[in-house]
């Protein structure tokens, strides 16, 4: 790879983060940058951002519940929003096309609903990839836009098909004997450990029985990855292995922003009409927005799920290049669409920061859902008789969890925010509810009793904890706050919050190790010796 493209995209990312932007914002600028400069994309560039997006859809798998799919607010909000803003895009283009814009000159309606098509799609990487910087992928809201985001996918699919009138093989029909075959490969999970080798079956999964396979029979081989890493979700080391693929597969998606600038120059034209693109792009988010609340959705869940899909997606590159090489669109429009797709993900990186403040300005303005007409995961939280709460239920809130009721006789009650992890603990015995507490309006709905004595925060993420924080300092809560940080740097500003009790575990770890290596050895202390 050229020496440059890592320069690029090394200062692009601190630049964006200077600014407080995301840094895959930079590496869009970067590409752009390289394409002035008169770089080309290189072939070992494609195939490292490749293999970045399929990596990135088999982790989606991973940490996907099947039956999010078959919710009707995913399926039919997914068609809804297509359908309406397909048409939508249509009637704007050809306002835009009616006023003089010359790129649109020659173009028929066909070619226009082919444009809004595309335009209809959200980004399913500038999506997961927000979604996991902000630990949010297992929320209410982040559930929602990931369902939505992979029915596109499969409309993609199907389009895609249908447009190059090529039918999968007829050995596709065989891809259903990996159902049958999934039990024997989260077998092979379990004897693998949390090595190398897990961490190689997992590519060896994604990119072979995954992209290959699929792309061998003629369907997508993205599709392919995803279905995989669904195939393997219940297992209980799918998380593990989706966390250990997690720096390489960031490291590999910065190939797919900088090839996204490198795609074309722009001339001036051009330009105009990518901002054109971009300025109609609120009325795609008001479609989502009307659309989730048809499903009667809490204003958190719709307003924070229809921000983060506010863009549009890499498969409008897709689509283009399809109609370009059909004589239906110019070349030109290829640069057009590649531009509005880098603008917004860079207007989405903002809103997204921002995202929690939108939230509260906009909740006020929105109609009134009661509480009835809500789902029963929307409806208020009794935390019961519990006298201590743990908020995040991994491996260190599961052990938090049993000392206190064992060791102390606490009555305990655990929230987590990961539907899975739920089931699967509450199956297990344990009083578990399923919350988000980096959501506010989790903070509304929970109804904490005067029982309840301590709460201990061990979310694996530093702003989770410390919006917690916040929330029960804010409700004046009279009980004790005990935090879990995994940096020093993290601890002072969970003190200055006015926790209790901070816990640094890799600190707290060794200090334990120690106490037991010299309590086994008979060593004693020097505390004990001048006592």
């Amino acid at each position: 790879m050229e020496p440059a493209f890592l320069l690029t995209a090394f200062l692009g990312g601190m630049s964006a983060m200077l600014l407080r932007l995301p840094p895959m914002v930079g590496f869009l600028a970067g590409g752009f940058v390289l394409n002035a400069l008169g770089f080309d994309k290189t072939p070992l560039l494609e195939t490292l951002a490749n293999i970045g997006v399929v990596l990135l859809l088999f982790s989606i798998g991973l940490k996907l519940d099947v039956r999010t799919l078959l919710r009707r607010d995913v399926w039919g909000g997914a068609t809804l929003h297509m359908l309406a803003s397909t048409l939508v895009m249509v009637m704007l283009l050809a306002l835009i096309k009616w006023l003089g814009l010359s790129l649109l000159a020659d173009t028929g309606w066909s070619t226009l609903a082919l444009l809004g098509f595309a335009l209809s799609f959200s980004s399913t990487v500038f999506v997961v990839k927000v979604l996991e910087k902000r630990s949010e992928t297992q929320t209410a809201y982040g559930r929602l836009a990931i369902g939505v985001l992979i029915m596109q996918d499969i409309f993609a699919v199907l389009f895609i098909t249908a447009s190059t009138g090529e039918l999968p093989s007829p050995w596709a029909l065989g891809l259903v004997l990996l159902i049958p075959l999934a039990p024997a490969l989260r077998a092979l999970l379990d004897r693998l450990g949390h090595g190398e080798m897990q961490m190689l079956f997992g590519m060896l999964l994604a990119l072979v029985l995954g992209y290959a396979l699929f792309d061998a029979v003629g369907v997508k081989g993205d599709l392919g990855a995803l279905i995989i890493g669904l195939l393997l979700s219940p297992h209980p080391a799918a998380q593990t292995l989706a966390r250990s693929l997690f720096s390489l597969k960031e490291l590999l998606l910065v190939g797919f922003f900088l090839s996204i600038g490198l795609t074309a120059m722009p001339s001036v034209e051009m330009l105009g009409a990518a901002l054109l693109l971009v300025l109609i792009l609120p009325l795609k988010s008001v479609i989502y927005q009307a659309v989730f609340m048809r499903f009667k959705m809490r204003h958190r869940t719709s307003v924070l799920a229809t921000l983060s899909l506010t863009n549009y997606s890499e498969f409008g590159l897709i689509v283009g290049a399809i109609a370009v090489s059909s004589g239906w669109l110019s070349g030109d429009w290829l640069v057009v669409i590649s531009l509005a797709v880098a603008l917004s993900f860079g207007l989405s990186a903002v809103l997204n920061g921002l995202s929690e403040r939108v939230y509260r300005w906009l909740e006020p303005r929105l109609p009134r859902i009661s509480v009835g007409e809500l789902s029963p995961s929307d409806r208020p939280i009794e935390v019961g008789d519990a006298e201590a709460v743990v908020l995040g239920m991994g491996r260190i809130g599961r052990s938090v969890y049993r000392r206190l009721q064992k060791e102390y006789g606490l009555r305990v009650l655990g929230i987590d925010s990961n539907p899975q992890s739920v089931k699967t603990l509450s199956s297990r015995g344990f009083n578990i509810l399923e919350g988000d507490a980096v959501d506010s309006d989790f903070w509304d709905k929970l109804l904490m009793s005067r029982d309840v004595q301590m709460v201990v925060l061990a979310m694996p993420h530093h702003a989770g904890n410390l919006f917690a924080l916040k929330q029960l300092r804010s409700r004046e809560f009279p009980g004790r706050i005990t935090a879990v940080v995994e940096y020093p740097e993290e601890i002072e500003p969970i003190r200055e919050l006015g926790a209790n009790a901070v816990f640094h575990v890799y600190d707290e770890a060794g200090r334990a190790l120690a106490d037991s290596a010299a309590e086994e050895s008979g060593v004693v202390s020097r505390a004990s010796q001048l006592g």
